[in-house]
């Protein structure tokens, strides 16, 4: 690939510029400082805000999770040491930008909104990476990127998200993967929860994921076992199949990201995460997502960097498992 991919002519005369080359505090913010494609055409690897919140149960604040992110990646350079990889040295990747909501107040509309957007991203070929928004998002998602055939997961996350009807709505951040096992677009057998703990008022949710098969981590159990063997249980729980990365920021202690709605004490640490997504390397991987950053509750804006960090390891992921 050349650096015209990232090239864009200045507003006035001169030579192309590759924003990636330039100041981190000039241009547009883009999720990496990748290009803001004008069309799907000619792109390996989507970059997607979906900037809502209308699922949460309590705290709102995640709509304003992609913007913020945005601005924290900047801070992200091309080459992931952790990793030895360039993503953008194997594949095109480009800011698609954010899912265009025609009913902001309506929850039921966005979940057909967001799975009409990201199928039209399947028809191209891209392999997606979002930004939310609450963690609502994820069911509509793979209800597109998973029509043909159940997708695994790997779930980072202090919830398991299997909860039923809230409130006289199916379609909260506390149900997706409930949701994507009754519409036969997750795997159960193939999907792994990582980080769970916390109070509860009851335990359907986690009923629902142990009684259907799902590899339960609770976060007693993560601290017993240690990062590489919680990455042999991954790796073992999606085998070989087509896998989704879906990472909740309140799975990390609020320590390092405070800025979320659920909160809940004693999580996963940040280098924890990262080593844990590079131990995930070499599966089949074909898409993820970080959800849950809520930037109002956080003035320090660690939270978005954190999920600007994570979406990282996550974009090097994808494309080390599918162009490298």
């Amino acid at each position: 690939m050349t650096d015209d991919f990232y090239s864009k002519k200045p507003p006035v005369g001169g030579d192309k510029v590759n924003p990636m080359r330039e100041p981190r505090f000039t241009e547009i913010a883009t999720f990496m400082r990748a290009p803001l494609a004008e069309s799907l055409d000619n792109v390996d690897i989507g970059l997607i805000g979906v900037p809502t919140d209308l699922g949460v149960t309590n705290r709102a604040g995640a709509r304003h999770g992609p913007r913020e992110i945005r601005n924290s990646s900047s801070l992200m350079r091309t080459f992931n040491l952790g990793m030895n990889v360039n993503p953008y040295e194997l594949c095109h990747v480009a800011d698609l930008g954010d899912v265009k909501f025609s009913h902001r107040y309506d929850l039921n509309k966005q979940v057909e909104e967001i799975e009409a957007f990201f199928q039209k991203i399947v028809e191209k070929n891209i392999l997606p990476i979002s930004a939310g928004g609450d963690h609502s998002i994820t069911y509509p998602i793979l209800k597109a990127i998973a029509k043909e055939e159940p997708v695994g997961m790997v779930h980072i996350d202090a919830h398991t998200d299997t909860w039923g009807e809230i409130w006289g709505s199916k379609f909260h951040h506390g149900a997706p993967f409930r949701l994507a096992v009754e519409a036969g677009v997750l795997d159960p057998n193939r999907t792994i929860q990582i980080g769970i703990r916390g109070g509860q008022n009851f335990m359907e949710g986690i009923e629902f994921s142990q009684s259907h098969g799902m590899r339960v981590v609770f976060m007693d159990e993560f601290s017993a076992l240690g990062v590489e063997k919680v990455i042999q249980e991954a790796r073992k729980t999606v085998g070989e199949g087509k896998t989704y990365i879906s990472f909740d920021v309140d799975g990390l202690d609020p320590v390092y990201a405070p800025g979320t709605g659920t909160p809940e004490v004693g999580g996963i640490t940040t280098l924890e995460a990262q080593q844990l997504l590079r131990g995930l390397r070499g599966l089949n991987l074909i898409g993820g997502d970080v959800v849950e950053v809520a930037p109002p509750f956080d003035n320090t804006g660690n939270t978005a960097l954190v999920g600007a960090t994570m979406m990282f390891e996550i974009l090097s992921l994808i494309a080390d498992s599918n162009f490298g």
